[in-house]
């Protein structure tokens, strides 16, 4: 911005040190940045004593700084450093080509590129992993790690871990693959397809019972009897655009199994909103143990369910569009109960990745992880996966605690939880037994799924908690009270600026507390013989701190 402009130079340093300059950069430093960026206003001895006395009375170095101040001196310092790193690049191109690089080939990096890379998969993975995984492309192997745990999960009916808070949870896990367009995010789909093989067989048959009694119903008259729903009708994976009374009535039905589905797109949630917002809300009630849900309707032939949910799931869609979807619920809760992977943008003409076979052997590979999650049922003790959860919470803590980050160590808590049902479904398909190779696998599937929500949605968060922070900590205030006796409108405008107002009403609020006698203007002797300046400083006449009412 200009900001060397006449008439504006005095407020326009005011309000930069004010909104956290002074929290960056020394005095000395600042001197060094005016000089280059308000040359005219740096000649001035008012430029050099706003400064001095702003340091001198109001840079409280012992006050945390706010996500924001840090947030963009990060960015500067990183924006600096990606300068120096792109001048060696190109003077090394030039160097090795002998020739000259023109600007218009440098390729311009997106804040999106500039984000640091995503921790890399381990080289040995647990074996269920692996073989799900193995008819995988490379760039797509991370997401589809991640996408086959809620699949897996389904088959768990009535089985129980008690997590480290001494809480017992079921394999609750909701995956989000957001990438670009045209990234390959189709390349989940067919380890899913496989998973989901013997659940699809049961559902198929009994939606033939459904549709049977349905068109049974249909033929007869409306005075004649009526043979009842057919019971067991376990039907886990639903359709995308089922509506909510629908989705409660499978949720009875299924007598404790998990429903599950696959969504290409994440708005085809929107079937289950209902009157508001209720996809969101079944959205965190699936990842809560002991939740309670459904609703009640007058009519014979409605819904009326108490259920518990039981709801995994797998859905897709671009960046920008999961950022959208989730921008009015980001510290609602939705966020940390899910889990995020994500898939790396392929440079420009690389070659199509190709897929492997699934074949029967592939199904056959399979078959005995599936028969072991079908038939473990109770509470199910992994010390390992326990003691692993222990210590990836004390990991995330002591990292916090150096990052001073509470928007990471808030997404950390149920990363946590997510990361021990993953370990433990892997415990339960490998027939209950552990594999060394699982610790390294769910720490960077902790560490990835941190990644994501950090680099996606981390920013907004934090934006909302310090907008929300400002707002509730503390209702309309005096300000007048707030100043000392005697103060200049430099520290009124820093209190504005502090409580949210722009720095534009200064002058405005200064001219109505003069007319209205709660202020006067204190003057300042110039040496002059009856001669006086008037000077930006003003007196109290209401509010004073030692309790006097002064009348002017």
């Amino acid at each position: 911005m200009e900001i060397d402009t006449v008439g504006s130079r005095h407020s326009s340093l005011l309000a930069i040190m004010s909104a956290g300059a002074s929290r960056v950069m020394e005095e000395e430093e600042l001197m060094k940045v005016v000089r280059v960026k308000m040359p005219s206003y740096y000649q001035e001895n008012d430029c050099h004593q706003l400064i001095h006395d702003f340091y001198a009375k109001y840079a409280d170095n012992t006050k945390p700084m706010s996500r924001e101040v840090m947030r963009v001196n990060a960015l500067a310092e990183q924006k600096a450093n990606e300068v120096k790193s792109e001048e060696r690049r190109v003077k090394n191109s030039m160097a090795a080509a002998n020739h000259t690089v023109q600007s218009s080939n440098l390729q311009v990096q997106s804040t999106e590129q500039d984000y640091p890379d995503p921790p890399e998969m381990p080289k040995k993975l647990p074996k269920l992993v692996e073989l799900l995984i193995s008819r995988t492309p490379e760039i797509y192997k991370p997401a589809v790690a991640h996408a086959i745990f809620p699949p897996l999960a389904t088959h768990l009916w009535k089985t129980r871990f008690r997590y480290i808070d001494n809480v017992e949870h079921e394999a609750r896990l909701m995956t989000l693959l957001l990438a670009g367009t045209g990234a390959g995010k189709s390349s989940v789909n067919r380890p899913i397809d496989f998973i989901m093989e013997d659940i699809r067989l049961r559902d198929a048959e009994n939606l033939k019972r459904e549709k049977a009694w349905k068109d049974e119903m249909l033929r007869k008259g409306a005075n004649k009897d009526k043979r009842k729903r057919p019971e067991n009708l376990i039907i886990q994976e639903i359709d995308a655009d089922m509506t909510n009374p629908a989705f409660v009535m499978r949720t009875a039905e299924a007598q404790e199994h998990f429903l599950y589905t696959s969504l290409n797109e994440l708005d085809q949630f929107d079937a289950l909103k209902g009157s508001g917002s209720q996809q969101f809300r079944i959205m965190c009630l699936a990842a809560d143990p002991g939740n309670k849900y459904g609703q009640t309707r007058v009519g014979t032939m409605s819904v009326t369910e108490r259920v518990t949910i039981r709801f995994n799931w797998n859905a897709s869609t671009t960046i920008q569009k999961g950022q959208r979807y989730f921008s009015k619920v980001l510290t609602d809760g939705p966020i940390s109960r899910i889990n995020f992977c994500t898939i790396p943008e392929r440079e420009i003409g690389e070659d199509m990745p190709v897929y492997g076979t699934y074949d029967e052997s592939y199904r056959e590979a399979l078959r005995p992880y599936i028969e072991n999650l079908n038939k473990v049922t109770g509470l199910i003790e992994c010390k390992e996966a326990f003691q692993l959860a222990l210590k990836l919470k004390d990991e995330n803590a002591e990292f916090a605690r150096l990052s001073q980050d509470r928007t990471f160590e808030n997404l950390s808590f149920r990363a946590n939880v997510i990361a021990y049902l993953k370990a433990c479904v892997l415990y339960v398909a490998n027939g209950c037994k552990w594999e060394p190779e699982i610790d390294e696998f769910i720490r960077w599937s902790e560490q990835y799924d941190l990644h994501c929500k950090m680099r996606f949605f981390g920013d907004m968060i934090a934006k909302e908690n310090y907008t929300a922070e400002r707002s509730s900590k503390r209702g309309p205030q005096n300000l007048l009270q707030i100043l000392p006796d005697n103060f200049t409108a430099a520290q009124l405008l820093a209190i504005r600026l502090e409580h949210g107002l722009d720095a534009k009403g200064t002058d405005m609020m200064i001219r109505q507390w003069l007319h209205r006698n709660y202020i006067r203007r204190a003057y300042q002797y110039t040496g002059k013989r009856d001669s006086c300046d008037s000077c930006d400083s003003f007196e109290k006449l209401k509010y004073r701190h030692d309790g006097m009412v002064i009348k002017s």
